[in-house]
């Protein structure tokens, strides 16, 4: 795949489901640890090197991956794009892009999907390319908005949405590639949020607009996917995961 790397956030508490000695990512999903399928995907697709961010229970993490992936750990975990912030000090000179994506929601990703995600963003030369997706329920998701040519103009999170904007199917399943000088260019401009006091990636879209930054999108339509926060989802995930092997 060329100069591509990829990072993976794996240092959440996983409050809502209850993990006290280890990281919900090492929890089973269609018979293995579900971050397992997710380092799987991306050494099949070749990318290098695979940088995995631990931070709550990261034993737990270290001892499924072993010496597959690279760790980096998050001692403060002050957000997503604090979290991709730490990983990049470690980041090869010569890599040009990164693949991001979270240990938690990504164990149904395709091959064919990653691989048009990152040929999209190559060839449209964008500072960064994400996946969307369209759930019939998309409750709790950011939605993904867009302006009359298409083209997307903010992702607004459910708490922050207008009733109209609940009522969008698109939304914003965290799968991103950047280019890394745009990451090294404006992760330090995100501001903390007021409400968690956290920073986040999803800021980069405001900023990469402000900034006449390109940014583009690859739809996945209707894939399936699953984001795991309680042991709930968690079930519905490997229901899913045996109708869809």
């Amino acid at each position: 795949m060329g100069k591509q790397a990829a990072i993976v956030l794996a240092a959440g508490e996983g409050k809502r489901i209850s993990a006290k000695n280890f990281n919900k990512v090492v929890l089973t999903l269609g018979n293995k640890p579900m971050i397992s399928h997710t380092i799987d995907l991306l050494e099949a697709l070749m990318i290098r090197p695979i940088i995995v961010v631990v931070g709550f229970a990261k034993k737990s993490v270290m001892d499924v991956l072993k010496d597959r992936v690279i760790f980096v750990e998050q001692k403060k975990r002050l957000g997503t794009a604090h979290a991709v912030r730490i990983a990049l000090k470690n980041f090869p000179k010569e890599a040009r892009d990164v693949l991001i994506l979270h240990g938690d929601d990504s164990s149904f990703y395709k091959k064919e999907t990653i691989k048009s995600l990152i040929e999209r963003h190559k060839e449209k030369d964008s500072s960064f390319t994400f996946l969307t997706i369209e759930l019939n329920n998309p409750t709790g998701l950011g939605r993904v908005i867009r302006n009359d040519m298409g083209k997307v103009t903010a992702i607004v999170e459910e708490k922050d949405a207008t009733l109209e904007q609940k009522g969008i199917k698109e939304v914003n399943p965290a799968c991103y590639v950047f280019r890394v000088e745009f990451l090294r260019k404006f992760l330090t401009k995100i501001k903390k949020s007021k409400i968690t006091g956290e920073y986040y990636l999803t800021s980069l879209i405001d900023i990469a607009i402000k900034n006449n930054e390109k940014i583009e999108t690859v739809k996945a339509g209707k894939l399936s996917w699953r984001g795991i926060n309680t042991v709930r989802e968690l079930k519905e995930a490997e229901r899913m995961f045996k109708q869809y092997v």
